[in-house]
């Protein structure tokens, strides 16, 4: 039907609607559509088609469908699919919009899309990007489509849509020809029952006589009422096609004096001048001298079968794919126009030639084993091969077994191999480099995983390899190596050993740490370089064909070189050189960042570490003090510790934290640090009392900054020295509380404590003090919460733990005991830094100091300090 015969669609119908409305108003197209719909579910051919189109096109996704009334999923492939043989209605698919078009149908975004996005495959999530090509029949009408999809939107290309058209062209061959086999063998069927039922007739001729007697079938066939039929040859001859007699005649009569079979097919003009085929067979009786006597026979109608192989070999010849057919000695029978293109032969020089002879390279091949293999068992095969010049192509074929012989389906598939080659090649490219980025991800020591890349380059880009480094004095040093051949393993490890030091500057290796680009260098010239010795020794025995250097580069610096060498015969492409030299790359940028890592460590620290003081030695008391920066770096923050003698000789412990982890946050510790101690030390005020006057002055001085902070002092009367007791006055400021530890192990519960408002919060909070006594001994613990807080883990949980190792560490000397805390509870590694003082009382008083100033014995105070 022309387009302007078919209906027009209501404007205001959805896309998917107008589409399917314009597909079934095609008369012709649906009939098409109808003859190729398949008798059975599954296709094997078209499976693989769905799932090379999925696997190139990079989807998830991918179905060949069927559209007359309905659409009907012939072949698919991937998750998202629908189930072979599903009917699902056109006004409901993307497929009716690539069919109704007759054009590929890109679709990057579908939910953007307001054709389809109210679909349910796009609201229900199975589709979020769509790529059909239109399946043509071969008198061009549009009968289906191959498609691919994925639930994600992808971003479509030309190329995509160039490749997706040619894999809807074998599709259209596929159907076509699944049908013909269909048609071909329904019509074989057909005239076999004919046969069976009687529609053979026989004859018999005397020689002698030469009467000629026929059956009623076989009188009818020639257009013969019984009454009409005489009897003798003449009435053959006079039916017989004036075209075809001679040969007919001839072939009889070569029967007849030569005793062998006789087989014909010819023409029949019927008396109404209907022309029938006919297709007889016979042989010569002789009397006992081998003197010819009679010839008998029999002969059937071929009118319908001639007719059918037509038109199969019409459809065959306009197929867009290769067609042969072999009889049971091997020799061509039928060849299509495209096989003659395909195979580089006309017909005219194959029909009757032994396939072994045509083709010698095919013997003691995959297409000498597939093909006897096929007519062994009577199985259709399906493969891929390749045969080499002058075809010098890769061919997909379909065998099947007749009684005839052997049928061959075939389409050339260089060009589609060459691309999957390629699309495989990227995919392990990207493998590499996505496991090269693992590699050097993963580990802590970028140069050790650095020394690791040549088990990874090796042999997915050269033969052999071998990576070196620049050391802190800029000298090159070999640190890794690999060969794919295990044997040579040692070889390349004396050579790496070695060639550095028999190097000139001239070499390969440092003209690429010079200029930080490739150098490429073939043997003689790496040989023309080394002094006779170890190196040219060994590289001698090795072999390489040539060699690249590639600089391992990163901010404008070059850390080292990735060596390549490749063995006799191998050429690297281009693209494993950009690969290589992308590895090399990721190398180097792991290896600075690796250098900025340390720096930036070691800064944060020291600055850290600057902060923070070495403890004074009362003569009460044995401090202690640890800082332990975060694993992270740079993460340096607000952490920190102090303990100093107050002017009235009383120990005073601080632990503090600035809310935040960067430089703003440890200058701000150190302001507060500063205020802090300046306050303590001027004012011999109490704890509760130094932290109102840090609030004040924070406030004043507009320190815009929250932290926690807790304050200790260790005071002793006279009476509470002779009595060998130490009270422990704080006061917190949001801070975790600290920790006692008694002498027999036991860890007291500061069942008073109750923690203020943090700093710099409000400057008018009232400060609460707490005071415990404490018998000789005892150890006070104060520490910030990265000692005891976990990411898998609440912060209860965390000192839990820290009192159950003081318990068990009771016994430690106060130094150890503070690097087997750290070492049990963050393992050297913290995730936040950690500040910790402690304060061991001595088990004995010592003897009284000299005075520090009037009415003032370190560490003794009077009852109450704290009392304004």
């Amino acid at each position: 039907m022309s387009d302007a015969a078919r209906p027009a669609p209501a404007a205001d119908e959805p896309a998917t609607a107008r589409a399917a409305t314009l597909l079934r108003s095609d008369p012709e197209r649906v009939a098409a559509a109808l003859r190729l719909r398949p008798t059975e579910a599954g296709n094997p051919a078209l499976d693989r088609i769905t799932e090379l189109a999925a696997r190139l096109l990079g989807a998830r996704s991918a179905q060949v469908s069927l559209i007359d009334d309905v659409l009907l999923v012939a072949g698919a492939a991937g998750d998202a699919a629908p189930t072979v043989g599903d009917e699902i209605p056109v006004e409901e698919s993307f497929c009716g919009l690539a069919a109704a078009a007759r054009a590929p149908l890109v679709i990057p975004d579908a939910a953007a899309d307001d054709r389809v996005r109210d679909l349910t495959w796009v609201t229900g999530g199975q589709i979020g990007a769509y790529l059909g090509a239109p399946v043509a029949a071969p008198d061009g009408s549009t009968v289906g489509t191959l498609c691919v999809f994925d639930p994600q939107p992808h971003a479509w290309t030309d190329a995509d849509a160039g490749l997706l058209a040619q894999l809807a062209a074998s599709v259209a061959t596929e159907l076509e020809l699944a049908a013909l086999v269909v048609e071909y063998d329904r019509v074989r069927v057909s005239w076999r029952l004919a046969v069976d039922a009687g529609g053979v007739g026989a004859f018999d001729w005397d020689l002698r006589t030469g009467e000629l007697v026929w059956d009623e079938r076989l009188m009818a066939m020639f257009g013969y009422a019984p009454a009409e039929f005489d009897s003798t040859m003449g009435a053959f001859h006079a039916r017989v096609h004036p075209g075809d007699l001679p040969r007919v005649s001839e072939a009889l009569q070569a029967s007849i004096e030569s005793r062998r079979e006789f087989e014909a097919e010819y023409r029949v003009v019927l008396p109404g001048g209907d022309t029938r085929w006919v297709q007889a067979r016979g042989r010569t009786v002789t009397d006992a001298d081998g003197t010819p006597v009679r010839f008998v026979g029999a002969a059937y109608d071929t009118t319908d079968l001639r007719s059918e192989d037509v038109r199969v070999s019409r459809v065959l010849e306009a197929m867009p794919a290769g067609f042969y057919s072999l009889d049971r000695d091997w020799r061509f029978t039928y060849v299509n126009a495209e096989a003659e293109r395909l195979l580089w032969h006309s017909r005219d020089e194959l029909l009757g030639e032994l396939f072994w002879d045509a083709f010698p390279a095919a013997v003691n091949s995959v297409f000498e084993e597939q093909y006897r293999a096929a007519v062994r068992t009577g199985r259709p095969t399906a493969f891929d091969a390749y045969y080499p010049p002058p075809l010098d192509g890769w061919f997909e074929l379909r065998a099947w077994p007749s009684p005839e012989g052997l049928s061959v389906y075939f389409v050339e598939v260089t060009e589609r191999r060459q691309v999957q080659a390629r699309a495989e090649r990227s995919a392990q490219r990207l493998a590499l480099l996505a496991q090269v980025s693992a590699e050097l991800a993963g580990s802590l020591d970028a140069q050790a995983a650095t020394a690791h890349l040549p088990r990874l380059v090796a042999p997915a880009l050269s033969d052999w390899c071998i990576v070196s480094l620049v050391d802190d004095e800029g000298r090159p040093r070999d640190v890794g190596h690999w060969h794919a051949d295990p044997a040579l393993r040692p070889l390349v490890a004396r050579y790496a050993a070695a060639r550095l030091d028999a190097m000139p500057a001239t070499a390969p290796v440092g003209r690429a740490l010079v200029s930080g680009e490739p150098v490429h260098a073939p043997l003689r010239e790496v040989l023309g370089l080394l002094p006779p010795g170890e190196a040219r020794d060994t590289l001698t025995v090795l072999d390489p064909e040539s060699g690249v250097a590639l600089p391992l580069r990163a901010r404008g610096r070059t850390l080292g070189v990735l060596t390549l060498f490749f063995r006799r015969g191998w050429t690297p492409r281009q693209e494993d050189l950009a690969t290589a030299q992308d590895v090399a790359d990721r190398a180097g940028l792991a290896l600075d960042n690796a250098r900025l890592y340390r720096q930036q460590q070691q800064l944060a620290e020291g600055l850290q570490r600057s902060l923070l003081t070495e403890p004074p030695e009362p003569d009460h008391a044995e401090v202690a003090v640890r800082y332990l920066p975060a694993a992270e770096a740079a993460r340096v923050g607000g952490d920190w510790y102090d303990a100093f003698l107050q002017p009235c000789g009383a120990t005073v412990l601080v632990i503090g934290d600035v809310v935040g982890h960067d430089t703003a946050a440890a200058a701000a510790m150190g302001q507060l640090r500063g205020l802090l101690r300046g306050i303590a030390t001027y004012s011999d005020a109490a704890p509760a009392e130094v932290l109102r006057g840090l609030d004040a002055s924070m406030a004043v001085l507009g320190t815009d900054v929250l932290a926690t902070a807790a304050v200790a002092r260790l005071e002793q009367s006279d009476d509470e020295r002779a009595r060998g007791v130490t009270r422990l006055r704080w006061a917190n400021a949001g801070h975790l509380p600290p920790l006692v530890l008694q002498p027999d192990g036991s860890v007291a519960e500061l069942a008073s404590w109750q923690g203020d408002l943090l700093l710099g919060v409000d400057a008018d909070a009232v400060r609460k003090e707490s005071v415990v006594t404490l018998d000789r001994g005892a150890t006070v613990l104060l520490y910030t919460d990265g000692l005891v807080e976990r990411r898998d883990s609440d912060l209860d949980a965390g000192v839990l733990r820290l009192r159950q190792t003081l318990t068990e560490l009771a016994s430690l000397p106060l130094e150890q005991l503070l690097d087997e805390v750290l070492e049990r509870l963050v393992d050297g590694r913290p995730e936040d830094d950690v500040a910790v003082v402690a304060v061991r009382l001595h088990p004995q008083s010592r003897p009284r100091p000299p005075e520090a100033g009037p009415n003032r014995v370190p560490g003794v105070v009077p009852d109450d300090p704290a009392t304004p």
